[in-house]
């Protein structure tokens, strides 16, 4: 059975609705241990102490804020717990806001979480389900996590509602840093009329069970062949593309995902559903032939561990 993280109430007005609250997504990337190269040891990352020259346990450490070089204040759990402010326990409601106009602000999402009810306040958290999902409007609200106040959002999801994280406006970079021209690219009629062709026919219904790390997958399927002592094979590189032009380009894309559709081709980069009919066209997607080649496999950045 999954383990809340966090419990509390969601305040908006009045009204009082206290719920759990539950990580939504887990990581399921590949991990790797730091090794000495020498013996292949596992490596230990301990705590030193430069001051007594010595390691010490991590139940010897406390927080420290610098106030000045070298000078700290000790922040202990009873002063976190004593800072007033209401979201420590609870999701303060700030307003409510129509989903088709909150601005790029809640497109920059840290962190998701599955909210679940007390038993005593169910029919006030599906009342509040309902009113998001029937007005069309999203909860924007603060909660403390992890020792500091977040920025959130709330939205009706599936059967609960879903709260979001989301990173500070100030937290944000500007897009002013990027080297973009002010005015747009000119685009010609052509161009645009063939690239719509092509969009048209890779649009379908999102459906992420069709979706999967392949990365991943061909990284396990690396180290699993040299643990078995097998021989790695190189990967054969993408011919380099040839064609220069967009409209050529664009051209032999749509040419391309014409052909994988009258072939029914079941899976693509895009992928395929095992759950979709079969009378419904698979969705394909077809890189333009002006991209760069593809690059071979690398391990993923090793983590340390301790």
């Amino acid at each position: 059975m999954a383990r809340s993280m966090w419990k509390g109430a969601i305040q908006f007005g009045l009204v009082t609705i206290p719920i759990k609250m539950y990580l939504a997504t887990e990581s399921k990337g590949v991990s790797f241990n730091m090794l000495h190269a020498a013996c292949r040891g596992r490596i230990q990352m301990k705590t030193y102490c430069p001051t007594d020259d010595e390691i010490i346990e991590r139940s010897d450490t406390v927080r420290g804020y610098e106030v000045a070089p070298d000078q700290y204040v000790v922040i202990t759990d009873e002063d976190l717990a004593s800072v007033p402010l209401k979201t420590v326990r609870s999701i303060e409601i700030e307003q409510f806001v129509p989903l088709d106009s909150d601005g790029e602000t809640t497109r920059f999402v840290k962190q998701a979480y599955y909210l679940e009810p007390e038993p005593v306040a169910r029919k006030a958290f599906f009342l509040l389900k309902q009113v998001l999902a029937r007005r069309g409007l999203r909860a924007i609200c603060k909660i403390v996590l992890r020792d500091r106040e977040q920025l959130a959002a709330l939205d009706p999801f599936s059967n609960t509602i879903l709260l979001s994280t989301l990173y500070w406006p100030d937290e944000v970079r500007s897009v002013a840093d990027l080297a973009i021209p002010e005015d747009d690219a000119e685009v010609k009629p052509s161009e645009l009329a063939i690239a719509e062709q092509l969009v048209a026919m890779m649009t379908s219904e999102f459906d992420p069970a069709a979706y999967r790390d392949d990365y991943r997958e061909a990284l396990m399927s690396i180290i699993e062949a040299k643990a078995a002592g097998e021989e790695i094979a190189e990967p054969v590189a993408a011919p380099a593309a040839k064609l220069t032009d967009l409209v050529a380009a664009l051209e032999a894309s749509v040419a391309a995902a014409k052909a994988a559709r009258q072939s029914s081709i079941p899976e693509t980069m895009a992928g395929a559903a095992a759950s979709k009919k079969a009378s419904r066209p698979v969705p394909v997607a077809v890189p333009v032939e002006a991209r760069e080649p593809e690059r071979e496999i690398f391990p993923a950045r090793r983590r340390k561990s301790a």
